[in-house]
């Protein structure tokens, strides 16, 4: 209603033609084209490079790990070796001179433990990127101090790791605990690297805000219906490129970024194979059936249709129609070197390259799964999907037990607490970056109409 106003108006007050045409392109969703991509992987040698794989090289040695953390006795991945004492999050990877080392992987962020099972793909709700003691400066230099003194092969083994954390570690706090600060890792690792080399420098050549912008993590068995990556969409061009700058974290240089590309096919397979996960609770299917009828008339446009004539249209929404915190999407524009340090990167080249394509508002997300993938809305601002569809129900203050996450089967999304105002552990969503606006479709349906929705919502 409110684009037909907007063109009403103009017309009753005799505005050009090209004007009413700019009104109409602001308004409208952007598809999106697809991108070629390096298909025909092997997915089991992707799943084993992604569990076992050095395409992150740069460590704390095993020995340093196991002392502070102590030995991991899930082994949820059921790996072998040295990689049976550490967390699925983490893999044991051999440094050049021969010592272990201890290295972050991909499932940092992209898997999860619900009600005792690992969910591969899934977003990790529970990162916690406030002031973290793994990356704390002032650990960091005892580790650097104790390993000089007792192993200096040790110490060799992991200096470039300790160098690049104590370079970035003090610039990737969150206000909360559950969201990710991804961006802002990608921001600080491009900063102190030469786009063309990746070489490291301890100075920065970007520069770099000081807001850190908080992201939800988006679920992996979506990436097979997108054409594009991240919830703005700008991740355009080969897939793999993106998968793989994880290795910027230690990389050296390109030849070691081509290394880890040349698996990256494969990880793609892998990624493509995963199902989306079941819902695990009950179904009303008559109410089911009546919520696929309103949703289908009231929000397939946007996130496409299911079952086995399923499409998804992937299109862009403008910040003018979603009305979402826009500081994601906006911060490629008022932070462009970042844009144009990747667009004039090692990523461009080659037979398969990516690019960045920055847009002024968010990818409507396939749905596939999302019971599974609360909070909700690209910053993890609401907590259930029966808030995201009555934003009367959003609180503007909310907290989680991640010590013991419980999910409410309900309302969709973890159970929470309304908290009356901020505080430490408290998600404030009146925050920049953190708002808990837009998004506000579900408000015309009635609360009818929202449950069966809900209940349709549970099958996908």
């Amino acid at each position: 209603m409110r684009k037909y106003a907007m063109i009403l108006s103009l017309v009753l007050s005799g505005v050009a033609f090209t004007a009413w045409i700019e009104v109409m392109n602001e308004y409208d969703p952007v598809p999106i084209p697809p991108s070629s991509q390096r298909l025909g992987g092997d997915p089991q040698k992707g799943y084993d490079y992604l569990t076992t794989g050095d395409y992150v090289k740069g460590g704390v040695p095993y020995s340093a790990f196991i002392m502070g953390l102590g030995k991991d006795r899930n082994n949820y991945l059921q790996r072998a070796g040295k990689n049976e004492k550490i967390p699925f999050s983490y893999t044991a990877v051999t440094a050049p001179n021969g010592e272990i080392l201890v290295a972050p992987n991909c499932l940092q962020c992209h898997a999860q433990v619900f009600e005792d099972q690992l969910l591969i793909g899934m977003g990790n709700t529970t990162i916690d990127f406030r002031q973290d003691d793994k990356l704390n400066v002032k650990n960091l230099k005892a580790l650097e101090s104790f390993l000089k003194l007792t192993s200096p092969k040790k110490y060799q083994a992991a200096k470039s790791f300790i160098e690049v954390a104590k370079a970035i570690g003090p610039h990737l706090q969150t206000d909360v605990q559950g969201v990710n600060a991804a961006d802002r890792l990608a921001a600080l690792l491009v900063a102190h690297r030469d786009p063309v080399t990746f070489k490291w420098n301890d100075t920065v050549y970007l520069d770099v805000p000081e807001e850190v912008i908080p992201t939800d993590v988006p679920a992996w068995w979506l990436l097979k219906k997108k054409n594009a990556m991240f919830y703005n969409g700008f991740g355009r061009g080969d897939f793999g490129k993106f998968l793989g700058a994880s290795n910027l974290l230690t990389v050296v240089d390109t030849s070691e970024s081509a290394e880890v590309d040349a698996h990256m096919p494969d990880m793609l397979a892998y990624i493509y194979s995963l199902e989306t996960p079941k819902y695990p609770g009950t179904i009303d299917e008559s109410l089911a059936t009546a919520g696929e009828k309103i949703f289908v008339n009231n929000c397939s446009k946007c996130h496409g249709t299911y079952g086995p004539e399923g499409s998804f249209p992937n299109l862009l929404i403008p910040a003018a129609v979603i009305q979402t915190d826009s500081l994601l999407s906006k911060s490629n524009y008022s932070n462009p070197q970042f844009v144009n340090w990747f667009n004039n990167s090692w990523f461009t080249k080659g037979d398969h390259p990516a690019r960045l394509e920055p847009f002024d508002g968010y990818l409507a997300q396939p749905l596939d799964g999302i019971w599974a993938t609360a909070p909700y809305l690209h910053n993890g601002s609401v907590p259930t999907l029966e808030a995201l569809l009555n934003s009367d129900l959003r609180p503007a203050y909310w907290s989680r037990n991640f010590d013991k996450l419980v999910y409410d089967y309900e309302k969709l999304g973890w159970v929470y607490k309304k908290q009356e105002g901020p505080g430490k552990n408290v998600y404030n969503t009146t925050k920049n970056g953190y708002g808990k606006y837009g998004h506000t479709f579900g408000d015309r349906l009635s609360d009818k109409e929202r449950r069966a929705v809900l209940e349709y919502l549970k099958k996908l």
